[in-house]
């Protein structure tokens, strides 16, 4: 029977190589420990294997089905909620050495997710340990940007804002990280979609442009049906 199962981004620690290897695996605490303990098992099992076995180190997962993540949902699902509540979202202050809201992250939408998946269920030829993300990091200012011109259109508030004039009007504020995420928290991912592409997997990733706005699109109209 073919295994395959989630590992997570999270093992590569603050590195600043995203490949699947051993000598870039740093996990910051024991949820990435675990993960990264468990990649390390399958890779004993792989020369030995009589199945299909995958891993997906899955870097930021958005998309539909994830309210009951709570705050483990993602940011995207997170600066939604906050901008229709409140009326603005907030992001962390600079850190790591990045502006405020410029940590990057490679946020990947669950579509893109799924598609991997199913299509590794269709190769039972392919095992190994494999990224999942889109492969181009986007910073918590550029997310939380399309999401929150996502509602202004669903709200039909006319243009999209950038930026610069989302923090003028304060639908963009700035808190301090948390002290318990201090020296725990990666301010860069970029998966390295290398092996994955070696594979056979071709189709391309969703950019925030594109995906953010669908999904927000999806959580509005979702909401205005269920009321």
């Amino acid at each position: 029977m073919p295994f395959l199962y989630a590992s997570s981004a999270s093992v590569y620690g603050d590195g600043t190589v995203f490949r699947e290897d051993r000598a870039h695996e740093t996990p910051l605490n024991v949820y990435a420990y675990s993960k990264f303990l468990f990649d390390q098992h399958v890779r004993r099992l792989l020369p030995e294997r009589t199945a299909q076995i995958a891993g997906f180190r899955y870097f930021n997962v958005y998309g539909p089905r994830e309210q009951h993540k709570g705050r483990g949902a993602s940011v995207a699902w997170h600066f939604c909620r906050q901008y229709r509540e409140n009326g603005h979202v907030s992001l962390f202050e600079g850190s790591g050495g990045y502006a405020a809201g410029e940590q990057r992250r490679d946020f990947v939408a669950v579509d893109d997710v799924v598609n991997v998946n199913l299509d590794f269920l269709d190769h039972s030829e392919r095992s190994g340990i494999f990224n999942v993300g889109s492969g181009r990091a986007a910073t918590f200012n550029d997310v939380a940007t399309a999401t929150i011109n996502a509602c202004r259109a669903a709200n039909g508030e006319g243009a999209p804002c950038s930026l610069a004039q989302l923090v003028s009007d304060g639908a963009i504020r700035y808190i301090p990280m948390p002290p318990a995420l201090a020296g725990k928290y990666q301010s860069f991912t970029e998966a390295d979609l290398s092996r994955l592409r070696a594979a056979g997997y071709a189709a391309p990733m969703q950019g925030i442009d594109a995906g953010v706005p669908r999904y927000i699109e999806r959580l509005i109209s979702g909401s205005r049906s269920s009321a």
